[in-house]
């Protein structure tokens, strides 16, 4: 079912693939260009999806087809799973060249997927079933309950930029894991990974009607998707704005959002000064900054925060921007032009609040310097907002009291980091903290693939994903009795 061709031009590949309603290939009368943020070439176009192609995505997966079982859909996550790692590095220049992020990230994320499906693939076999024994009141009788767990009729899955691979994969495997057909709807910005992986997935044995993958018009493809009532689940990783939308408009059918966030690293008097010099580093500018749960504010406790502002810019002096295909860039691009300048426009009204920039600061087309900003205040939009870039500001705190009450003083609650070595500080953080996730002596975003993972406020609905989550979301419990 692979329509992708390659061509060459200019001794660069250009991929020309379409979108996919059930394993067939759709020709649309437009196209889409994609382009590769460091230089702007053109890297693919894809052939559009319109509204007759939505239609018919939801009548297939909802005709029915063969139904897989447990096995099966193990079997198919655990092909996909080794086709991805014999293409591994196919992958990973695909993402680096659709959104700029550095191969050495991009090879990451793959490694990233690699797991999702691992995990997928291990839940598939597992059956979460439970047996209730009704003689154990005085109300009770001779029976006994038995719960199983059955799959919603479709999914709509809407991914961000960010994670062009990862992120899709986080949807797509936990829904055949618990057998529900799914529709695919991509960032625009970096639509060829998930596009690749969705004929991956097709040659691992995915009936066709399992899976659909569609981009095209806002109004003819993704509003349509959301609004249609034969659709059981949206499940929404991206911006704060379109996923309140969605929750206004979605009627009724199960929702999952991911928002983004605003997580800071905490930085306590007693912290370890390596630790807390590397994590903040790591958390601010991996993944160029965009990350949903990358360290957006560094809470420094006032008695050391001379120490460690010293110690952190030489640090995040290490961290080289610039091609993201080279090998030795730490740092790529940000998603476009657009995303770089906005980044500019914070650090520069930061500044004119008083902040002071140590280090970078400097843009050139998408691509930003890692940039550590002192001195900046509490309210400035930076740090109010969520700044998805490589942006590194440092703000004090002179207690326990006064970094909790700074750590919740923005609408996200997503994740946090906490660097100390005090029991009664962690224990005190992990439960005030308004945020999905509290680690400790450890970046914000640190998981694995199959832990539960999602924010509260304007983060998310308090929904969780990860694997085991993201399968529970997919699927329904029935019960049934039977005498006993």
């Amino acid at each position: 079912m692979k329509n992708t061709e390659n061509k060459i031009t200019d001794d660069k590949t250009v991929i020309q693939t379409c979108c996919y309603v059930a394993g067939n290939p759709v020709k649309g009368t437009g196209e889409m260009p994609v382009f590769h943020p460091y230089d702007n070439r053109q890297v693919g176009t894809v052939a559009l999806a319109s509204g007759k192609d939505v239609e018919a995505a939801i009548r297939s997966a909802l005709s029915g087809g063969q139904v897989l079982s447990r096995y099966e859909r193990y079997e198919i996550l655990e092909k996909t799973r080794k086709l991805l790692e014999a293409q591994k590095e196919d992958f990973a220049r695909l993402i680096t060249a659709e959104s700029g992020l550095a191969i050495r990230e991009a090879r990451y994320e793959t490694n990233r997927a690699h797991d999702v499906l691992m995990f997928a693939a291990m839940e598939a076999l597992k059956d979460d079933g439970q047996i209730f024994s009704c003689d154990i009141s005085p109300n009770g009788k001779s029976r006994k309950i038995f719960t199983i767990r059955e799959p919603l009729p479709l999914a709509v899955a809407i991914t961000p930029f960010n994670h062009p691979l990862n992120q899709v994969v986080h949807k797509i495997a936990p829904a055949i894991a618990a057998g529900t057909p799914v529709i695919l709807k991509p960032s625009e910005k970096t639509p060829l990974t998930a596009i690749k992986l969705t004929e991956t997935l097709y040659e691992a044995g995915l009936p066709p009607h399992m899976l659909s993958v569609l981009l095209g018009p806002t109004d003819e493809v993704a509003e349509p998707l959301v609004k249609d009532h034969r659709v059981s689940i949206v499940s929404f990783t991206g911006s704060v704005a379109v996923g309140k939308k969605i929750a206004e408009t979605v009627g009724y059918k199960k929702v999952v959002l991911e928002l983004g966030g605003n997580s800071p690293l905490i930085v306590m008097e007693d912290a370890h000064m390596d630790t807390a010099v590397k994590l903040a580093a790591e958390g601010s500018f991996r993944n160029s900054g965009q990350r949903c749960t990358a360290v957006k504010r560094i809470l420094v406790h006032e008695k050391i925060k001379d120490g460690f502002t010293e110690r952190f810019v030489q640090k995040a002096g290490t961290y080289t921007c610039g091609d993201p295909s080279d090998e030795n860039t730490v740092v790529g691009t940000v998603i476009d032009d657009t995303a770089a300048a906005y980044l500019e426009e914070v650090v520069g009204k930061a500044v004119a609040e008083g902040a002071e920039v140590l280090l970078g600061g400097n843009r050139r087309g998408a691509l930003v310097e890692p940039t550590v900003i002192d001195k900046v205040p509490r309210n400035t939009r930076m740090v109010v907002q969520e700044s998805f870039g490589p942006l590194a500001p440092i703000l004090t705190f002179k207690d326990i009291d006064d970094a909790v009450a700074l750590a919740n003083a923005t609408d996200f609650g997503l994740s946090s980091g906490v660097v100390t070595n005090n029991m009664e500080y962690a224990l005190r953080f992990v439960k005030e903290l308004r945020t999905g996730t509290v680690n400790i002596n450890e970046v914000p975003g640190y998981r694995i693939e199959s832990s539960p993972f999602g924010g509260i406020k304007d983060s998310g609905l308090g929904i969780k994903e990860g694997v085991i989550e993201a399968i529970k979301c997919f699927s329904f419990v029935k019960t049934f009795s039977m005498p006993w």
